[in-house]
């Protein structure tokens, strides 16, 4: 089906960093992008499933632990030597780790808004200097509607995606003045490899596609569609909003 999706000649040629690139939607937007000729780079911690991603790709990977800001830093930087300033960054990474309220420990909350929210700011404050230079850049923010759906479970998570919205809006006040446009992609239960093997099963697959308005379950290649769009000329004057690709659940 791929085939009749759009091409965005504007990414022809375009750095791109996107973070978390190795597997499920990370993956599907690596290749998404690489497809469209961008220069594509990608972080994550798994380096086999990375590297291979890049072979297959002809992107550059940097191995890196998006909690720790400094790695991150240096990580970008060796992307951008080797692609030239990104003037797209798609902040993908996250985890979505089920948790129970009564055993959430302060070390743990602090380390899921370090894994899901953190790196996402300082991932921006990185680019954003370039993307200066360059006239404008957009960024790509993912959310989530599991805190739309009121989803339990999992609270340091849906805390962590709901303030990904506020990231958004208020940088791109921040960074509209530089053309630099800033959104967020709402996926909703997006059948990933990891999704599959430790969430779905028929019970809760049945339940999912009755509450979405479309009878069909979401795959990682419409979010990362989505993302294309957003890094394009084409969604020029889009910026501080919402993108949703989940099948009508809210």
């Amino acid at each position: 089906m791929t085939e009749e999706f759009a091409t965005y000649p504007s990414l022809k040629g375009r750095s791109v960093i996107v973070t978390g690139g190795a597997s499920g939607i990370g993956a599907e937007t690596v290749r998404a992008f690489a497809a469209q000729g961008a220069r594509v780079g990608f972080v994550d911690l798994d380096t086999k499933a990375g590297e291979a991603l890049a072979s297959q790709t002809g992107s550059a990977f940097a191995t890196c632990d998006l909690r720790d800001i400094d790695a991150m830093r240096s990580a970008f930087a060796d992307l951008a030597a080797q692609n030239g300033p990104a003037t797209v960054l798609v902040n993908n990474a996250a985890r979505d780790d089920r948790h129970d309220w009564r055993e959430v420990t302060p070390d743990y909350w602090d380390e899921r808004m370090a894994t899901n929210l953190r790196h996402q700011f300082f991932a921006i404050q990185a680019v954003a200097p370039d993307m200066i230079a360059a006239g404008g850049g957009s960024i790509i923010n993912l959310g989530s509607n599991s805190w739309w759906q009121a989803s339990g479970d999992m609270p340091a998570y849906t805390t962590a995606k709901s303030a990904v919205h506020g990231l958004t809006r208020g940088m791109a006040r921040d960074l509209g003045g530089y053309r630099i446009r800033v959104n967020t992609v709402v996926p909703g239960w997006v059948m990933t490899e990891r999704q599959r093997q430790l969430w779905v099963t028929e019970e809760k697959m049945s339940a999912q596609l009755a509450r979405q308005c479309l009878p069909d379950a979401v795959q990682p290649v419409y979010i990362a569609r989505m993302v294309l769009f957003l890094a394009s000329d084409d969604a020029a004057m889009c910026t501080a909003q919402n993108f949703f690709v989940e099948g009508g659940a809210v």
